[in-house]
Formats: structure tokens, sequence, C-alpha cells
């Protein structure tokens, strides 16, 4: 059988993809998924849908990649989701959008049709807003519920960072994604009763009874197959058999790491390095795994006092604060979130289960330095080599001790008397000079698991683009890409509605048919 689309990955993009396109009751889609898939939410796993569960995802749902992070650094573990709904499967449920100025840069980059403006009603599409309904930049007919915790679920030491924020002369922020939000205030989450609301309960569970879509999971997609430069279907291993399937338009949805690293392995990339491993080439592009973008995140650990109670099975990001770095031109390029449950970190992928205390994380959401991910070898089963050069561009540096300053500051106020009993990282020491804070963030650093861009969207004149506006890959036919990696840049906020939004907005140009 031949199907008119074939979308590979079934997560946070690919889900929303698969359902929208089948509501053409005429078009058959294919939606391959390389780990499991959960039809029924009486038979998912509780770390899927337990929105408070924390580091138990175990590995059938998790590709568990290893990316470096600095120079200094060693490997850490870059979790993306391995399960219908993807990485917002398994993640912490913060559904932030960018501000406005992210997407009107993508515009200026030669992308028109991704300014601010043009993108409201998409983000309005995706969200039931339960605080904010029925505003010009809101909607509470969404797909997705999203609210924010009230006031009488906040922790304490919750609370403690807010009011810290104030006395420091941060202002408050009721809703962080309005346009002009900035400040301390409660996150926005994809939550609703305990239970992380992923693409695949809100999308594609109500699209699983149409007749044209077919879910196909625990399908390894090895290349994409090719006549000359048009995609006319997938190499697939499935419980170890290869096999292919033929589709009229290749859709690939695999995510900024899986993405990039199928169009490699299928010839579509920069030619050196696809002649270096002796894959015949396709296209030379030379974008593909390039401007890989993330927001580096640097913990500020305090153990508390014996009396305070540290509970594992609670909320454990309620707040975050938002603000623009001293000499900064880019606002909201900083941002501290406030962590209730800390334990020392044993190995970059591990924790200690026994508490120590509460944290803050410290990251840059703005940042000027970018990565890049590269094949290691020709075999569909190796992970790629991905290398994020954290703090290569010496502004990210500047502004991320201020991030880490001003968090020890926080620290510091009145609110957290009766919680802190003192700062465990960084010492004293560490924080005295510019240089060894340096060391001891190039040395902690680790993913915010916001990586994008390795697909960059832009026109064919840019040489770092992959693909166009409306998804479509340069020099080649009948293939797109709809994810988180064709952002020119990582936006100032979690990935998760940006990534949703971006379905929506190209399922809508091809069910529009205004692009081909």
């Amino acid at each position: 059988m031949k199907y008119d689309v074939i979308v590979v990955g079934g997560g946070s993009a690919g889900a929303i993809v698969a359902a929208r396109l089948t509501e053409d009751h005429s078009k058959s889609v294919l939606l391959i998924e390389a780990g499991p898939d959960y039809p029924d939410f009486d038979t998912m796993p509780n770390s899927l849908k337990d929105g408070y569960a924390q580091n138990d995802t175990p590995v059938d749902h998790n590709w568990q990649f290893w990316g470096q992070a600095t120079d200094s650094s060693k490997l850490m573990m870059v979790p993306r989701g391995k399960v219908t709904g993807g990485s917002g499967a398994i993640n912490g449920q913060i559904f932030l959008r960018g501000v406005p100025e992210d997407y009107d840069l993508w515009a200026d980059q030669g992308n028109f049709e991704w300014n601010f403006n043009r993108l409201i009603p998409y983000f309005r599409m995706i969200e039931s807003d339960q605080d904010f309904p029925d505003k010009e930049y809101h909607s509470s007919s969404g797909k997705t519920v999203v609210r924010r915790y009230s006031p009488d679920e906040i922790r304490p030491d919750q609370e403690a960072f807010k009011e810290a924020c104030l006395a420091a002369g941060f202002p408050f922020c009721p809703d962080h994604n309005a346009p002009d939000a900035s400040g301390v205030g409660p996150v926005p989450i994809n939550n609703l009763d305990g239970v992380r609301l992923s693409t695949a309960l809100d999308y594609l569970n109500p699209a699983r009874h149409r007749i044209n879509l077919t879910v196909r999971p625990d399908c390894l997609t090895r290349r994409i197959l090719f006549d000359g430069t048009h995609a006319v279907g997938l190499e697939v291993e499935s419980d170890g058999e290869i096999f292919q399937v033929y589709g009229k338009k290749i859709i690939l949805s695999a995510g900024v790491i899986g993405s990039p690293h199928l169009l490699l392995l299928s010839g579509i990339g920069p030619k050196t390095q696809l002649e270096e491993k002796n894959i015949a080439i396709v296209n030379d592009l030379s974008g593909v795994g390039q401007n890989l973008g993330d927001h580096p995140m640097v913990p500020i650990l305090w153990d508390t006092l014996p009396d305070f109670n540290l509970d594992p099975v609670a909320p454990r990001v309620q707040m975050m604060h938002r603000w623009t770095a001293s000499e900064s031109k880019h606002r909201n390029d900083l941002v501290i979130y406030m962590q209730s449950y800390a334990t020392h970190r044993t190995s970059p992928s591990n924790e200690q289960l026994e508490p120590v205390g509460i944290r803050m994380f410290a990251s840059v959401h703005y940042g000027l330095g970018r990565g890049y991910l590269r094949l290691a070898s020709s075999d569909p089963h190796d992970h790629p080599i991905l290398n994020y050069r954290y703090f290569s561009h010496p502004e990210d540096m500047r502004r991320i001790r201020e991030g880490v300053r001003i968090a020890v500051g926080l620290g510091k106020q009145e609110s957290f008397q009766g919680i802190i009993n003192s700062r465990i990282d960084p010492t004293d020491d560490q924080l005295s000079d510019d240089h060894k804070l340096n060391q001891y963030i190039k040395k902690v650093v680790t993913t915010g698991q916001h990586s994008s861009g390795t697909c960059k969207m832009g026109p064919i004149s840019d040489r770092d683009s992959v693909v166009d506006q409306y998804g479509k890959v340069h020099g080649v036919e009948n293939l797109r890409i709809i994810d988180a990696s064709i952002m020119p840049h990582c936006i100032r906020a979690n990935t998760e509605a940006t990534t949703r939004m971006i379905a929506e907005r190209i399922c809508q140009f091809l069910l529009d048919g205004s692009t081909k």
C-alpha cells in the first residue's frame, strides 16, 4: 500500500500532524513511532501519566542521548521522548510561549509567515487556558488544557521565592504567556489533576477511530528512500525485520535530534561529512545539524532546615522569574526556575534519591552561541554526536554569571528564613571572582531540555537553512520537516508550546493547499 502521507515520529509535533491531516478523510496517513504506543489511558505507565514523576522515566520511553555541554564538562544525558507523545510525554509540562520578538526575528530572517501577529491564532488554537480564557491572545477552546498553580497549591519555598523576587524589586507576573510579560509568577502548565497532557492524549487519541489513520509503534526509521531527488518512502526496522513503506509525501517529525540525524543517514547534509561516512549524497545541504540551540541551566543548591518538609511526589517547579540582563539588547533573556526538591547529582544522568534541599536553576534564554549535531557512523542505531558549545559566546557567560549571582542573592532574602539552612553550591570562594565562577558554571551546567534549530527554517539564500518557511526541505521533493528542529533560534521559553504551534501552522498550510 502507498500512503498519501507518512509521518515519522509521533511526538509533540508528529501526533498533531497525524491527527490534523486525517481530518481530510480522503487522505491516508501512516504514523511511524520508534517507541511504544499506549492507546488506552488505563494501560499507560504511571511514569507517563504522572506529571510529577521525577527521574524514573524508563529507557523504553527515553532515547537517552548524550551531549557535550562545554569543553570542561563531562558528557550529560539529553532526555528525549521515545513514545507516542514524544518529549512532551516525559517533560516538566511548562507550557510557555516565546516573547513576540522571537517570532518577529524569524520573520526578519526571510520567514514572513511567522511573525508574532500571524501566529497568535495558532497559539490560541492549541490551548484551553483555564485562568485567562478568551482574551485577544488566549483561548479556552483549544485541545490542550493550560493552567497555573493556584495560591492554595503553592509550596512554601515557591512562595518564598516569589516574595524574594518582589523584595529584590522585580515585578509580579500573573501570566507569563502575555506578550509583554516579565517578572516572577506561576508557571503555565499543561497538567490537569496531576496528569501530563501530551499530544498522545489530547490530539492523537481522539483521532484513533479514523480509518485513514494507521499508527505503527516500535518501528525505527533507518533512512529516507529517494528516486533521484524525490522522496518516495522509508526504510524501516521493526523487531529485527527491515522493510520499505511508500508515500506521496514524507514528513519528518522525529525531533531536533532525530530529524537531522535521519537526513544525514539518507544523504542530505554537508558533503564532507557524508563522504567521510561513505553515504551516497542526495543533496549537499550544509546547514543540516548546525545551529543547535538550547537553554543552558546552572544549579544553585541549598540544604534546608531539618523540620522543612521535602515532598518527592509534589510539583517541583511552580514559580519562575524572567528578566532582562544588564546591558542586554534581548528582553527576558535570563530566567530562574525555583525547584522544591533537590538531590546531589552523582553523575550527569543520575541523582541520589535522598533529598538535600531546594535549588534554583539560572538559565540563559537567548543564547548567542550555537552547537552542532554530527554523525557518529552510518549505522542508524548509533546516536549522533551532540556538542552544545554552551558559553562559546562570551556574552552568554557574562549573562549566566549575572543569573547565578541574582539567584544567590534571592536565597539571602528574609522570605527564605525558616526554610534554608545554608548554601551548598556554588561556594563563597567560587563566587569570589569571575574566573572561579566561570569554572563552576562550565563544570556543572546541564541541558534545559529545549534543544532546537538543527534544521533551520529560512530561504534557500541562507546557507545555514535546511527548510523553507513551509517546512519543505531545500533541494528535494515530497519531503518536509515539522518539529522543533526548524526553529531559526531557540525561543525565550520552554519549547513544547511553540513546537505544537509549528505543527498547527504548517498543517494549516497543507490543509488549505496554500503550498504544495
